[in-house]
């Protein structure tokens, strides 16, 4: 089986904590084909320079880039490796947006939401004093207009809500209600060519599955999804590939015969072979 990890933080992200190379090193000793280094730039706030918890994107974002093309020249030989960028919130702040994606010439770009306009990450929001309901139908709206943002390879972590919903009530919400909005952004992905990330990091949390999980990725594959990634959202150097054989694996379930990743923005696929 072909193991790529294609969504992992340095320390180059304010959350994370192992450098570009340790990252690089676990990812060759786990006998993986390629890494791709995707740090957080959460846009809309470049435009505040330094943050007490982001740090400084317009700082950040091109150290990465440089120790992560160094990383590509050294580990040529052993491992493949890809400059990518998470781009959150994209839609937020158009200039930023433009801004953050002119620091280098990236491999692949993520595009996420971790927070609606105007609210925090819903990491810090607690779900047993508000309306999930609401949040929700406002979390897949805005999500449905980030996937028609074009300069983006592959959709992180669509359910991301869901993490922390189940973390804070033990409930893991009904999305029938908001599945025609998630269809919408299935066929959106589609339509532009753009991927969708199957994140393995809720194998590891109290939710226990794939973000987003196999009924999702069924329906993305039903309606003509072909383009999935594999990223572990590792942010330290022992989690870099966590839950991607499973991830695989799932995807062989749903019907997929390769994933993608991408190479100067440009999509390679990847056979699927669990035997």
């Amino acid at each position: 089986m072909i193991l790529c990890d294609v969504h992992t933080h340095s320390n180059n992200s304010f959350d994370a904590e192992s450098s570009v190379e340790e990252m690089c090193n676990s990812a060759v000793n786990k006998g993986f084909y390629a890494i791709a280094i995707t740090d957080h730039c959460e846009a809309p706030f470049m435009k505040f320079g330094y943050n007490e918890e982001f740090g400084d994107f317009n700082e950040k974002i091109p150290m990465s880039y440089l120790q992560t093309k160094k990383a590509q020249a050294k580990y040529r030989q052993k491992i493949k490796v890809l400059c990518g960028i998470e781009l959150g919130e994209p839609m937020h702040d158009p200039e930023c947006t433009e801004k953050a994606l002119s620091f280098g010439d990236f491999d692949f770009v993520l595009a996420s939401l971790h927070n609606l306009k105007n609210m925090e990450d819903f990491y810090f929001i607690d779900f047993n004093n508000c309306n999930i309901s609401e949040i929700l139908k406002l979390y897949f709206n805005e999500l449905a207009e980030t996937a028609t943002f074009s300069d983006f390879d592959s959709l992180a972590h669509l359910t991301y809500p869901l993490r922390y919903i189940f973390e804070t009530t033990g409930e893991y919400p009904d999305l029938t209600p908001y599945q025609d909005v998630i269809d919408d952004i299935y066929k959106t992905l589609i339509s532009n060519k753009k991927a969708l990330e199957i994140n393995t990091s809720g194998l590891f949390k109290p939710i226990g599955r794939t973000l987003p999980d196999e009924f999702q990725l069924r329906r993305y594959y039903e309606l003509g999804g072909r383009m999935i990634t594999l990223g572990s959202d590792a942010h330290t150097s022992s989690a870099v590939g966590n839950g991607i054989e499973e991830g695989i694996r799932l995807a062989y379930k749903c019907g997929f015969r390769s994933y993608t990743i991408f190479e100067k923005r440009k999509p390679v696929s990847i056979p699927i072979d669990i035997n």
